[in-house]
């Protein structure tokens, strides 16, 4: 009887501090999830403001004042245009040659020799 009632309390001591434990570990768990909560929030709050910053400096009229600030652009005169006549000579048109087609080679080897009677082997591909 004695050695079962060792067993119980041992078994029950260990029972309590596997508990213990988990308790532990979830707590260190629940505080992670926690800090990772406020994290997120921070990096969400970052992310608004760097958008709100971002509307702030591509705003047009924004850009159309540093335009006019930094850029020395004018509207076109009338005298920068040249006249229809001035203009070169457009270049003669360039017709590229058609790729080979290694398929249609070799169809037209095959039909070559039967419209000239003879029969030889179809050409290899490349």
């Amino acid at each position: 009887m004695r050695i079962l009632h060792f067993c119980v309390l041992i078994l029950l001591i260990s029972a309590a501090a596997y508990v213990y434990e988990i308790k532990f570990e979830s707590t260190l768990r629940a505080e992670r999830v926690a800090k990772m909560r406020v994290d997120v929030q921070r990096e969400r709050d970052a992310i608004a403001a760097l958008r709100a910053e971002w509307a702030t400096l591509d705003n047009p009229a924004r850009l159309q004042g540093l335009a006019r600030r930094h850029l020395q652009l004018r509207p076109a005169d009338a005298t920068q245009y040249d006249p229809l006549t001035r203009l070169p000579e457009r270049p003669p048109t360039v017709m590229q040659p058609q790729p080979t087609d290694a398929i249609a080679s070799m169809l037209e080897a095959a039909d070559a020799p039967a419209a000239t009677g003879s029969v030889s082997r179809p050409a290899k591909p490349r």
